[in-house]
This record gives C-alpha cells, sequence and structure tokens, in this order.
C-alpha cells in the first residue's frame, strides 16, 4: 500500500523522501565515493567507466555525465551528495544551483541576495511556473521588509539582520 504524499506536488520541489533516498542509493554512494582522492582521480580519468562500477540507473549514469542536477535529484540525489560532483568538478554549490534554476551565477547570487524566490511564483500549481522565477520576483520587497523578515516580503530565503 503506497504511503499519501501530500508532498508530492510542491511545484519545483523535489522532496527527499525515504523513497527516493532508496532510489537515490546507488547515484548517493557513488557521490560519497568521491570524498576520496584516488577515487576523483579515476573519476576524472573515465567517467563513464567508474560509473559502470556501480549499480545506478541508465537515467542515473545519465544524468552524471550531462551533470544535470535537477535530474540527478529527480532519480533519487540528495543535493549534499552530488556537492561531491560539482566539488570534483571545481565548480561552487552557487555553480550548480545557479545551473538548476537556468539562471547566471551573477544573476542567482543577486536573486538570493535580494532574499530568493518569490513564494508567490512558486505557488501557483505548476511545476513548470515554478522554475520560471528570476531574479527580478525577488525584487518586489522593500529594502524595510528585506531587514524586518515581515511576511510580506518576496524572498522565501529570507535572512534578518541581527543586533547580537
Amino acid at each position: 500500500m503506497a504511503l499519501d504524499k501530500p508532498y508530492a506536488d510542491i511545484p519545483g520541489t523535489t522532496v527527499f523522501d525515504a523513497d527516493m533516498s532508496r532510489r537515490g542509493y546507488p547515484l548517493n554512494q557513488f557521490c560519497m565515493s568521491l570524498m576520496q582522492a584516488h577515487n576523483r582521480e579515476r573519476f576524472r580519468a573515465d567517467e563513464r567507466a567508474y560509473l559502470d562500477e556501480w549499480p545506478m540507473s541508465a537515467a542515473q549514469k545519465s544524468a552524471v555525465l550531462a551533470r544535470d542536477y535537477n535530474a540527478m535529484l529527480a532519480e533519487g540525489g540528495n543535493i549534499y551528495f552530488l556537492a561531491k560532483i560539482f566539488s570534483t568538478d571545481g565548480k561552487s554549490f552557487v555553480h550548480a544551483a545557479a545551473q538548476m534554476t537556468g539562471m547566471s551565477e551573477d544573476e542567482y547570487q543577486a536573486m538570493m541576495l535580494a532574499g530568493g524566490r518569490s513564494p508567490q511564483g512558486a505557488s501557483t500549481g505548476s511545476a513548470s511556473d515554478a522554475s520560471a522565477g528570476s531574479a527580478s520576483d525577488a525584487s518586489t520587497g522593500s529594502a524595510s521588509d528585506a531587514s524586518t523578515g515581515s511576511a510580506s516580503d518576496a524572498g522565501c530565503h529570507r535572512y534578518t539582520e541581527r543586533d547580537d
């Protein structure tokens, strides 16, 4: 009997639950192998051969080879494990997140500094609407909203200033 998953249709979001953990186990174990220098060297030398040593699905291997982080998430990858791949490539978390949102690194950083994606853009009920946000979505909040972290501000990832 399948469990009811009321969170299964959050637009633009892949929830990493127990089912995704089981699905992504081989992918995530491959990622963890990249913590060892000799494995990173082997992977860089022949990515396909190294991937073929792991019991990953064809879709998981294709996603890794294409560096399609959204596809890796859909195949059960956990972002903290996937970080081993972009770190092996000498890329930052900002680089990967920008790629996942379809933005340049500069656009992504500007969006996050402005408070993140608009929650209104992510709550329209369509996954394609959620991924269509841009840096301009986050610019609707005023500077006073940013400092208070009010419910009316535009950012769903709001960092507020503290005095302590």
